[in-house]
C-alpha cells in the first residue's frame, strides 16, 4: 500500500519517471500519474533509499566522503534491519552527530488511517501517503507462512471489470519509500525487529549478522492496489531495498510480482528485479478477456503467453502462477478449462494455475460460479496435468480478499493540489 519525497531535495533521481507508453483502459490513453508533493518540513525521507543514495544525501548535506560512507552503512542497518525511525536511538552514532541529522532527514512511515481484523485472522490497513492520498495493504497469516499484500499505486490504470480497485482511477504512483513503508509498518505491527543492544559496527562488520528468528512476515505479494509493471523503476527500486542482505533480506523467491500483461517490460521484471512472475489471466479467448481485462486489446493473450514463455528464470523450480478469478456463466465452463491447459501446454510454460472465487463489492456486474462448477474446472486443468488449486477467500468481511481493495482517495486537479499544499503549509506556519 507511499514518507519518501527526497528526491526533490536530494540529488538522488527522482523515484516519478513517467513512462513513455500509453496506458490502457475504457478510455485511452488516461491522464499519466501527477508528481510527488514536496515535504512541507524541507527533510528529505530516508525510507526506501539505498546505501549509496543516503552516502550521497550524506555527502551533499556537508559529510566527507569517507565519514558519508560509514555513516550511510549505520543508517541503512538501523533503518532496514532495526526498524527504527528514531535517530537519537541509533546508539553507534555519535551523540553530536544525531541532531543533525534529526535536523536533516526523517525516516518515514506510512500513517494508518484504519486498521481492522478479519474473522480469518486477516489483517488490513488503510494507509495515507504524506500528501494525503491513501492505499491499502494486507497481511494474510497461514500455518506455514504470513504473506503481505502491498501496493504500487494510489488507484489503477487499467479498469478490469471484476477488480474493486479498478472502479478508480490512477490518482499516482507509489515511491520506493511509500512501497517499503507498507513492510516496515507490517514488520512494527507483527514486532519483528531484532532487540537488544548492538555492538559498534565499523567499516567491515557485516551487519548481516545479526538476524531475527521466526519470522511470521515470510511473503510478500504485489498484488495490491496498481499494476506494478506501470510503476516499474519505483516498484524495482524498492524491491532492492526489501532483498538486500544487509537490511529486510527477503529472498527473491519469497516475492511475487502480479501483472495484468505488460508485455513490454515483463523480461526487464525477470532480469532487473528477479522475483516470481503472477498474471491474471482470468479468461481464454480475445472476447472475454477483451472485456474482463482490457489490457487484452493492447497486449493479446498470446503476445502475453509468449512473454511468459520467454520471462527469465521460469524453470519447473520457479513456476509461473495464473490467477483465474471464476466468474458465474462467463469464463468458468469446461471447455474454457480445456482451453487453459493447451494454451499452457501450446507454449511449453512451467506454470501453475490459482482459481479464485470472485469476491463481490458494491456495484459488481459479476457473480462467483457455484462451488461445483469450480471443482469440476480444477479438475480438468489438473487432469491436464496442471496444478489448479482453489484459492480460500481470505478477508472477505473486511473487504481484504482479491480484487476488493479500494480506497477513498480522488485524483483531484492540480489546482486543488496546489490549494491544498498551500493550506497544510500555512497550518504548519
Amino acid at each position: 500500500m507511499t514518507t519518501q519525497t527526497s528526491a526533490e531535495t536530494s540529488p538522488v533521481p527522482a523515484p516519478e519517471a513517467s513512462m513513455d507508453m500509453a496506458i490502457p483502459g475504457h478510455i485511452d490513453p488516461v491522464p499519466v500519474p501527477r508528481p510527488i508533493t514536496p515535504r512541507a518540513d524541507g527533510r528529505a525521507d530516508l525510507m526506501g533509499l539505498m546505501r549509496e543514495d543516503i552516502a550521497a544525501l550524506l555527502e551533499t548535506a556537508g559529510l566527507d566522503r569517507k565519514q558519508a560512507k560509514l555513516r550511510s552503512k549505520q543508517l541503512f542497518h538501523w533503518i532496514y534491519h532495526r526498524g527504527v525511525t528514531d535517530f537519537d536511538s541509533m546508539t553507534d552514532i555519535a551523540k553530536q552527530m544525531r541532531p543533525w541529522l534529526e535536523e536533516r532527514f526523517v525516516i518515514g512511515r506510512p500513517q494508518v488511517v484504519e486498521a481492522q481484523v478479519s474473522s480469518d485472522g486477516t489483517r488490513k490497513w488503510l494507509l495515507r501517503t504524506d500528501d494525503a492520498q491513501e492505499y491499502e495493504m494486507v497481511f494474510i497469516p497461514d500455518a506455514d507462512r504470513g504473506t503481505l499484500c502491498i501496493s504500487s499505486q494510489v488507484g489503477c490504470t487499467l479498469n478490469c471489470r471484476f477488480c474493486y480497485t479498478g472502479t478508480m482511477r490512477l490518482v499516482r504512483n507509489l515511491t520506493p519509500g511509500e512501497i517499503v513503508g507498507q513492510v516496515m509498518l507490517a514488520r512494527d505491527a507483527l514486532g519483528e525487529w531484532p532487540k537488544g543492544a548492538m555492538d559498534q559496527l565499523d567499516d567491515d562488520e557485516d551487519a548481516a549478522s545479526y538476524t531475527a528468528d521466526g519470522r511470521l512476515l515470510t511473503n510478500i505479494v504485489l498484488m495490491g492496489m496498481g499494476e506494478p509493471l506501470y510503476n516499474f523503476d519505483n516498484v524495482r527500486d524498492a524491491m532492492k531495498v526489501v532483498m538486500h542482505g544487509d537490511g529486510l533480506a527477503l529472498s527473491k523467491r519469497r516475492i511475487t510480482l502480479s501483472t495484468s500483461g505488460v508485455v513490454p517490460l515483463m523480461a526487464r521484471c525477470g532480469e532487473e528485479i528477479g522475483v516470481n512472475l503472477a498474471v491474471s489471466l482470468h479468461a481464454v479467448t480475445k472476447e472475454v478477456r477483451d472485456e474482463i481485462v482490457p489490457i487484452n486489446r493492447k497486449f493479446g493473450l498470446e503476445e502475453l503467453l509468449q512473454a511468459c514463455a520467454d520471462y527469465p528464470g521460469a524453470s519447473n523450480a520457479r513456476r509461473i502462477t495464473f490467477e483465474y478469478v471464476m466468474l458465474k456463466d462467463k469464463n468458468d465452463t469446461d471447455d474454457d478449462a480445456r482451453e487453459l491447459v493447451r494454451l499452457i501446454k501450446g507454449y511449453g510454460l512451467a506454470a501453475k494455475v490459482n482459481l479464485i472465487p470472485f469476491n463481490p463489492w458494491p456495484g459488481a456486474i459479476y457473480e462467483c460460479s457455484d462451488p461445483e462448477r469450480i471443482k469440476r474446472f480444477s479438475d480438468i486443468v489438473f487432469e491436464g496435468g496442471i496444478s489448479a488449486p482453489v484459492r480460500t477467500p481470505r478477508g472477505r468481511d473486511i473487504m481484504a480478499a482479491c480484487g476488493q481493495l479500494k480506497s477513498a482517495s480522488e485524483k483531484k486537479s492540480r489546482a486543488e493540489l496546489d490549494r491544498l499544499a498551500e493550506e497544510k503549509q500555512a497550518a504548519l506556519g
